[in-house]
């Protein structure tokens, strides 16, 4: 059965000229990367309901990468400005980050771009937080603690512990071997993120905020630096390597 179509909201323009250094998105996009059962989808709908930014969950991601009509509408909503700056990096990804260019990683990673294009986004999985910039970009991590996370899993999907645990190991194998094979990238190491958070120890709404409170954090910053000397990915020329 098809899924209905995830509500849109507007998608945001950009300043400046794409001749110059590349447009950077109108604001952050919080990538929200998570071991199995640690509840970072939930930390995640909490974050984007702080923010007033819309959630775009590894299931949503999915169906607009692989519906056509969703996908056409997704491309054709953004300005020439978003379209430029998804296009640089995908350009980078490809030639100096080891992409994987196969049938199953290129429409999902093009999504991740195009709704990242427009900023004020928070997304959920699907190695987001590996692909987008960091500048643009706050990547956090959310973990729990092994029993915890078997317990959760168990209670959410109405498994035996059993059968939890072997949900747990299986999502986070599943999870690791797509980023290896897409980027090269190991989930296991902290220093790719900008922070990491245990949900079991602060809760998800204490999480939630924690993360709102260095979104904000983060965009102050990023406002005050001085535009030429903060360049989020160089020229297009650059990245195109004319």
């Amino acid at each position: 059965m098809t899924a209905a179509p995830p509500d849109f909201a507007p998608f945001h323009g950009f300043r400046g000229d794409a001749r110059g250094p590349v447009p950077a998105p109108r604001g952050l996009t919080v990538a929200v990367s998570r071991e199995a059962g640690a509840r970072g989808t939930t930390v995640a709908a909490k974050v984007a309901e702080i923010l007033g930014w819309q959630l775009f969950t590894s299931e949503t991601l999915d169906y607009l990468s692989h519906d056509d009509t969703a996908r056409a509408q997704l491309h054709a909503d953004l300005t020439p400005d978003a379209r430029a700056w998804a296009d640089a990096h995908l350009t980078h990804l490809l030639r100096d980050r080891g992409l994987t260019a196969d049938s199953a990683t290129l429409p999902v990673v093009r999504t991740v771009l195009a709704v990242a294009a427009r900023g004020q986004a928070v997304i959920v999985g699907r190695g987001a937080g590996f692909v987008l910039p960091a500048e643009s970009t706050l990547h956090a991590r959310v973990v729990a603690p092994l029993d915890a996370r078997i317990a959760y899993m168990a209670q959410h999907l109405r498994l035996t512990r059993r059968e939890a645990a072997d949900e747990v190991r299986a999502r986070d194998e599943r999870r690791a071997r797509f980023l290896d094979a897409a980027l090269a990238t190991d989930p296991a190491d902290l220093t790719a993120y900008d922070l990491v958070v245990n949900s079991d120890r602060l809760g998800a709404e204490a999480a939630a905020q924690f993360l709102g409170w260095a979104v904000r954090t983060k965009q102050q910053f990023a406002e005050l630096a001085e535009p030429a000397a903060n360049p989020v990915l160089g020229t297009l020329d650059e990245l195109a390597g004319a």
